[in-house]
């Protein structure tokens, strides 16, 4: 899970992360993603470390907050944008020095405000095959987008299988939340 010296993360001034600072800061994300399925969210977690220290951190709110937008990651970015506030730190020079753990894929949404924030580096544990944006769907952690900041570095596949048994865990229970069906029923004619 290190991040060596002469790959790309390292020379576009992105941070290597050790095994031990990968398995600490996940092991973190994944009691945020159960914190999540206890509170019949979507279970993703994720934390933002700056200086080894947790600048930010969510869970998913999107039910809690009747939110779409309230995913992991955004809540993750707001507390950022708090800390920095807080103790007078740039918001552009803490991103650009920010690493990303998260138990799943960010989607297409939430990558695309990383590479707006400048995150150098996502480690994430499964993918996200319906709305991923690190390449299960788009890639927009590469892809070659004009004026929509710097492409990040991804580590895939980190505690992935527990993160998907959380993923099946939340959507074989029922969600009070979920709209109500819109199917009509044939309505029997009375002869």
């Amino acid at each position: 899970m290190e991040v060596k010296a002469g790959s790309p993360a390292a020379t576009s001034g992105a941070h290597s992360v050790s095994a031990a600072e990968t398995e600490k800061w996940m092991e973190a994300a994944m009691h945020m993603a159960k914190d999540a399925l206890e509170n019949l969210e979507v279970p993703v977690g994720c934390l933002m470390i700056y200086n080894n220290e947790i600048v930010g951190k969510g869970r998913n709110e999107v039910n809690q907050t009747k939110n779409a937008t309230r995913h992991a990651e955004m809540v993750a970015i707001d507390q950022v944008l708090d800390w920095c506030h807080r103790s007078g730190e740039s918001p552009s020079e803490v991103f650009e020095h920010t690493v990303l753990y998260v138990t799943v894929e960010p989607c297409i949404m939430c990558a695309a405000a990383l590479r707006l924030m400048k995150i150098p580096l996502v480690v994430y544990g499964c993918q996200n095959e319906r709305f991923g944006g690190c390449g299960s769907v788009l890639n927009i952690a590469s892809a070659d987008l004009p004026n929509t900041g710097k492409p990040f570095q991804c580590i895939p596949g980190y505690r992935a299988e527990e993160a998907v048994e959380m993923l099946k865990t939340f959507y074989k229970q029922e969600n009070p939340n979920a709209p109500k069906s819109k199917v009509r029923k044939k309505e029997c004619q009375k002869f």
